[in-house]
């Protein structure tokens, strides 16, 4: 019995002295970032917590170490749940978790969120081994490689970046940096796009530029979704062009058969008419 109230009383310290919870009244609040958990250095970015209808107040948290910008929020906004940033830098990078007040009561922490901010570093370069068309079910091997010495790297796939891969990985005595991803397997019908990112462990929501996108796809796909829409719009405006063409032709060989037929009823008129008749001179009466 002893053990569970010191761990009762270390949880609602651990909360502040004006935090009260009550497990299973208030349901967890929720936190979110809009545009994205993942904004690059200089960009606006709001954090928005959302509790019951019921809610009064919102308080957000940052893990381990404190954000003074919270403080900063208007109260207005802190009471809709929504915690602007308007330019964000590294020192806002972090873990954050948010509750609410309702009924005399704070809601459990929400699940927590990673906020990270890219830029703090060149960007790294992506490859594929030994190439970016994979056969159908088949696996494939990515590599990031960095110029600078890193002993972190994120694989991020687009379109679902809730468990990006990490990877830890050893610098190279030269100063350079690397890092091996296996993904797969590939789909038949699905194309996939990824980025890689750099990081210093000891600050883990610091990355660095985005390396450019790389494509993956089965065999009897096209790697590139820009290029083939391209080629079909170049398509369109081809036959576009050659439908003119034959249009314009076809008029010019018209109006040449019209010319003919013309010019041949001139000449036939001309044939059946015959030579005029000169007048006959009247003769002399003496």
């Amino acid at each position: 019995m002893i053990p569970i109230l010191t761990v009762l009383v270390c949880l609602g310290l651990s909360l502040g002295p004006r935090t009260h919870v009550q497990a299973g009244i208030l349901p967890k609040a929720t936190l979110w970032a809009e545009p994205d958990r993942v904004i690059t250095w200089g960009s606006p970015v709001t954090l928005r917590c959302q509790g019951n209808l019921e809610a009064r107040e919102y308080r957000l948290y940052r893990e381990r170490k404190s954000a003074s910008w919270i403080t900063l929020v208007r109260p207005e906004l802190v009471k809709k749940g929504q915690f602007p940033i308007p330019s964000i830098t590294w020192e806002d990078a972090g873990r954050y978790r948010c509750q609410y007040y309702s009924h005399s009561w704070w809601s459990e922490l929400s699940d927590p969120l990673e906020l990270v901010v890219t830029g703090a570093y060149s960007k790294p370069t992506l490859s594929a081994l030994p190439s970016p068309v994979v056969a159908s079910g088949g696996n494939v091997t990515l590599q990031c490689d960095s110029q600078v010495a890193f002993d972190g790297f994120i694989l991020y796939k687009e379109g679902e970046d809730e468990h990006p891969q990490r990877l830890n990985c050893q610098s190279h005595a030269r100063g350079w940096s690397r890092a091996v991803f296996s993904v797969g397997p590939v789909s038949p019908s699905r194309r996939w796009s990824y980025r890689c990112y750099s990081y210093d462990s000891h600050s883990p929501y610091v990355w660095s530029l985005p390396s450019d996108v790389l494509e993956l796809g089965p065999e009897d796909q096209s790697l590139n979704p820009t290029g083939s829409d391209s080629q079909r719009g170049l398509g369109r405006h081809l036959g576009v062009v050659t439908s003119v063409l034959v249009a314009f032709v076809l008029l010019l060989f018209l109006l040449l058969l019209l010319f003919l037929v013309l010019r041949h009823r001139r000449q036939g008129k001309r044939w059946t008419s015959g030579p005029a008749q000169l007048p006959t001179p009247r003769k002399k009466t003496s």
